[in-house]
């Protein structure tokens, strides 16, 4: 029998492959606003708890409900085993799945028999009145943003008008295991969300989606404050903003930095934008930034083909901005990452030669440059999807199927066999120059930067010139790893740290 009147809600968090980012935002958000509603929200994160499914097992004995946020990709496994544990244990606690994948796909999310409701969009509100309803006994017709089963039948209620971001408490940081997540990520740092949402209509971007191309931001004075009182607080290094484009409103952006510069609170910051805003700030401006102490930008710049750039309805994206944001970006000090899409629909081997040739330019000519290559992703609900559908792209139907569909995984039938040998060798450049560039930065002396400078030299002039026969270099990272894992096996060191160091 459900436990209506103990008002605990665990909610989960599946674990993701890649490096730890920093606890879940969404949750913490989701719990602030269920503590305001008399509930006491329990955050089980699988990133940071090895034990998550004994932990959830036992914060579920006596609960009101479980709740599961997830993206699309392989966290949906643990997901589903977690969800299952849950419904054999507890068949009488509501199961609510909610975040980006249940919210593009709900039909199919609620097909399965262990999910109870779906939670769309933003979920502070209607999560909160689900719960409500539930104690309650009463039934979730009319309930703004749920998606729920009835007699097996779904039903679709109608979506709840996005709220501003302001009319909701501060993500509950208070719940936050900081030792944990500094000890996972090597340093302590924490995810923040000063906005939401971008105007820009990009192809591919589940984003727009999601907020349907709304910015949502919160007040100037009162991100200024709350971070700086986290700093201070948690003895914070480092801040990642999470906005979608931090720099939609430039005016905002620089009173932010101004005001963190004002502080006198020292930490270092990065964020996300397209080259086009940054473009838009002075040099002065940027020295800002720098100054405030934002340490990395990452532009989604994708491709440096036009032709390519219309395809992905990224107008404002123009390959000169590329170049001055680099030189800007230089004089503050400040590193940037220009994250690259290989293998849109459309692109063609000219178009893809014209990506790695400019791309090789800046790298020769601003060294505060990285790049992050990937293969195009196709997650589910973006815009070009039904072009995708008639390409012969394989589209999955059922929960368990979208776990294999992960960063760069899916096979795309219009890649002919040779382009994505080419395509994989160029990455594989990428990111080799990359790992020479963090190991330049690790290094404190002047004659070593120097050697690793050289080294990146003929990287780039592959890059540039897209010539990628006989990859000597490649073969001798290769050989390297194989080097790093022989010597573990011989001594019994962890892979783990060693592999970090040339990744």
């Amino acid at each position: 029998m459900l436990n209506t009147s103990n008002p605990r809600v665990v909610l989960f968090s599946p674990p993701y492959e890649g490096k730890v980012f920093g606890p879940p935002l969404g949750l913490l958000s989701l719990a602030a606003s269920l503590r305001t509603s008399g509930f006491e929200p329990v955050i089980v994160d699988g990133a940071v708890t090895r034990n998550f499914t004994d932990v959830v097992a036992r914060e579920t004995a006596d609960c009101c409900a479980f709740g599961v946020s997830l993206l699309t990709g392989p966290m949906i496994r643990d997901a589903i085993s977690t969800a299952k544990l849950v419904r054999e244990r507890r068949p009488e606690t509501p199961v609510i799945f909610g975040g980006w994948h249940p919210t593009l796909l709900s039909h199919e999310t609620l097909r399965e028999d262990y999910v109870d409701v779906v939670v769309r969009h933003q979920g502070e509100i209607t999560l909160t009145e689900v719960l409500r309803r539930q104690q309650a006994k009463a039934p979730l017709d009319l309930v703004a943003g749920c998606w729920f089963k009835r007699a097996g039948t779904i039903v679709a209620n109608q979506d709840r008008p996005a709220s501003p971001l302001s009319a909701f408490p501060a993500p509950a940081y208070d719940l936050v295991d900081f030792e944990a997540y500094a000890r996972a990520t090597g340093a302590r740092k924490l995810p923040y969300a000063t906005s939401i949402g971008c105007p820009y209509a990009c192809n591919y971007c589940t984003d727009m989606v999601f907020y349907n191309r709304r910015f949502n931001p919160l007040d100037v004075s009162g991100v200024v404050s709350h971070i700086v009182k986290l700093v201070r607080e948690h003895l914070l290094e480092e801040v990642s903003l999470v906005d979608s484009n931090f720099l939609v409103d430039t005016r905002r952006a620089m009173a932010i930095a101004r005001g963190l510069l004002a502080s006198e609170v020292r930490f270092r910051w990065t964020f996300q934008a397209s080259t086009d805003l940054l473009c838009r700030l002075s040099d002065e401006d940027v020295q800002v930034l720098g100054k405030a102490g934002v340490s990395h930008i990452g532009f989604g710049t994708e491709s440096a083909s036009p032709e390519v750039l219309r395809k992905m309805r990224k107008a404002h994206q123009h390959i000169e901005d590329m170049f001055e944001a680099a030189r800007k970006c230089l004089q503050a000090g400040i590193r940037v990452t220009f994250n690259l899409i290989f293998g849109y629909p459309g692109e063609e081997d000219e178009h893809r030669n014209e990506t790695l040739r400019v791309m090789g330019q800046i790298a020769d000519k601003y060294e505060n440059v990285t790049f992050s290559p990937n293969l195009f992703t196709p997650y589910p609900g973006i815009p070009i999807w039904p072009q995708l559908r008639e390409l012969g792209l394989p589209e999955p139907d059922r929960l368990e199927e979208w776990a294999a569909v992960g960063l760069g995984t899916m096979p795309l039938p219009w890649l002919s066999p040779d382009s994505s040998k080419a395509l994989q060798r160029s990455m594989s450049y990428f990111f080799l120059s990359n790992r020479i560039a963090k190991t330049s930065k690790k290094s404190r002396s002047p004659v070593a930067k120097t050697c690793w400078k050289l080294l990146r030299k003929p990287l780039h002039w592959r890059l540039k010139h897209h010539a990628f026969d006989l990859p000597f270099e490649l073969w001798l990272s290769m050989a390297q790893q194989w080097l790093i894992v022989r010597r573990s096996l011989l001594t019994g060191e962890p892979l783990s740290r060693r592999l970090n160091e040339v990744h």
